[in-house]
């Protein structure tokens, strides 16, 4: 049987590079990032992945002019409320109590089954690790314990960086790069990052 990750990590980069590539204005390639996600979702699902982590926005995103920052806010709202349809144990992670974190979102800042529920889903949605780090639970826990340490990492748009992902989760992660931008992902990206995963010696450090 195929070695295969029981929980994914996806940074869908590249939604700007794109845009700017079609002769659209940046902010508008990030709506273009939304029915990837979907087919990626269906995808893992049919794969028999357990639990999925889709990077959303982070605070230092929130630095970007402003019709970008309405434009990723708005994308991941509407990313959600997708993702809601599909049925999955939804979360939304990030700073809630920050202006910049979508109110709509907020219902769903603890696990929430959606549409009856099923595989885990994560979203992170004005993430900071540094927040994320110094934000410790009355259990001790960091705030982002209730997401599992990540198998695999997947990123698009062809950059070799974590850009602050989850690094307790993701401190023994496989990391695979695309060079696609996310807007055009297709599902034979996830085929071939699932394959190479399997072929990865995971030792955890043992």
């Amino acid at each position: 049987m195929q070695k295969k990750p029981k929980h994914i990590g996806i940074i869908p980069d590249g939604n700007r590079r794109w845009a700017a590539g079609k002769g659209l204005e940046k902010k508008e390639g990030y709506e273009h990032g939304l029915l990837p996600g979907l087919k990626l979702l269906r995808m893992a699902r049919e794969n028999g992945i357990e639990e999925i982590t889709y990077y959303g926005f982070t605070v230092d995103n929130c630095k970007r002019p402003a019709e970008q920052f309405q434009a990723f806010q708005k994308a991941c709202v509407d990313a959600v409320c997708l993702l809601t349809k599909e049925g999955a144990d939804l979360l939304v992670m990030g700073n809630s109590a920050s202006k910049c974190f979508p109110k709509e979102l907020l219902p769903y800042t603890k696990r929430t089954p959606v549409n009856g529920g099923g595989m885990k889903v994560n979203f992170l949605v004005n993430y900071g690790w540094e927040w994320d780090l110094s934000h410790i639970r009355e259990d001790g826990k960091p705030y982002s314990s209730d997401i599992s340490r990540i198998d695999l990492v997947v990123r698009w748009g062809g950059m070799r960086r974590l850009s602050g992902f989850l690094p307790i989760q993701s401190v023994y992660s496989d990391f695979y790069v695309v060079d696609r931008y996310w807007p055009d992902y297709e599902d034979e990206d996830l085929k071939k990052a699932l394959l190479w995963y399997a072929g990865q010696d995971v030792t955890l450090g043992g």
